[in-house]
C-alpha cells in the first residue's frame, strides 16, 4: 500500500516570508518545494541553491525570494512539509491497520516509514529535518518528537497506555532510532539496505520492550 499518495499537498507555512492565502500561491509554493525536493534528490541538500530551486520550477528567483529569504528557509519549509506528510502517513496506517500490541504498532510505524523513505523523493536526505537541526526558533519541538507524540497518542486512545516520562520517553528514543537507521539503510539506495531496515525494527523494539 502506498500510504503517500493520498497525502495532502498543502505547504506548511513554516519558514515562508510571504503567506500563501490564495490557492494560486499555494500551488506555487508547493511547485517550489517540489522543485527543491527534486534538486535534493539528485544533489544532496548540501549543494541546493535557491537558483537551483527557480531554474527547476521555471520560476525567477525573485519568486523563491517572494517565499523564502534564502536556502535555509527552503529546507526548513520542505522539512515541515515532510513531516506533516509522515505524521499523516503514520496515523493513516495506525488507524487502517490497528495493530494490537506495542511491538505491533513500532512494526506499523517502521513499515509505514520504510514506504515514505522509497516513495517521497529527497526524503532520504533531509527528512524532517532532524538530521540538520534546522527547525525554526519557534518550534521548540523536533519532527521525530512530534512522531513520536503521534504513537504516544494513538497508544492512550486506542490501547488505554498512559505513559509515564520513561515510557514517552523510550518511545522518543525508538523514532529516534528508526530515522538514525533508516537514514543508513536509505543513504546510497532507494530500496533501502535490508539488513539495516530489520536492525531498525530490532531496536525500536527494544527501546519499547518494558512498556
Amino acid at each position: 500500500m502506498n500510504v503517500v499518495t493520498s497525502i495532502p499537498t498543502q505547504a506548511s507555512s513554516v519558514s515562508i516570508r510571504v503567506e500563501p492565502v490564495q490557492a494560486r500561491s499555494t500551488a506555487r509554493v508547493n511547485a517550489l518545494l517540489d522543485a527543491a525536493r527534486d534538486t535534493i534528490h539528485d544533489v544532496g541538500y548540501e549543494l541546493l541553491t535557491t537558483a537551483m530551486v527557480a531554474e527547476r520550477a521555471g520560476a525567477s528567483i525573485g519568486t523563491v525570494y517572494r517565499y523564502f529569504p534564502d536556502r535555509v528557509a527552503v529546507l526548513q519549509a520542505l522539512a515541515a512539509r515532510n513531516r506533516d506528510r509522515v505524521i499523516h502517513a503514520v496515523t493513516t496506517r495506525l488507524h487502517d491497520d490497528k495493530p494490537a500490541t506495542v511491538l505491533a504498532e513500532i512494526d506499523t510505524v517502521v513499515d509505514t516509514l520504510v514506504t515514505v523513505f522509497r516513495t517521497e523523493k529527497g526524503f532520504r536526505s533531509l527528512r524532517v529535518g532532524d538530521v540538520l537541526d534546522i527547525r525554526p526558533v519557534t518550534s521548540p519541538r523536533s519532527g521525530n518528537s512530534e512522531i513520536a507524540r503521534v504513537i504516544s497518542d494513538d497508544l492512550r486512545e486506542r490501547l488505554g497506555l498512559r505513559l509515564d516520562s520513561a515510557g514517552r520517553l523510550a518511545v522518543e528514543t525508538a523514532v529516534d532510532v528508526i530515522d538514525a537507521l533508516l537514514g543508513r539503510a536509505f543513504l546510497h539506495s532507494d530500496k533501502g539496505d535490508g539488513t539495516l531496515i530489520d536492525e531498525a525494527r530490532r531496536m525500536a523494539r527494544l527501546a519499547l520492550a518494558d512498556i
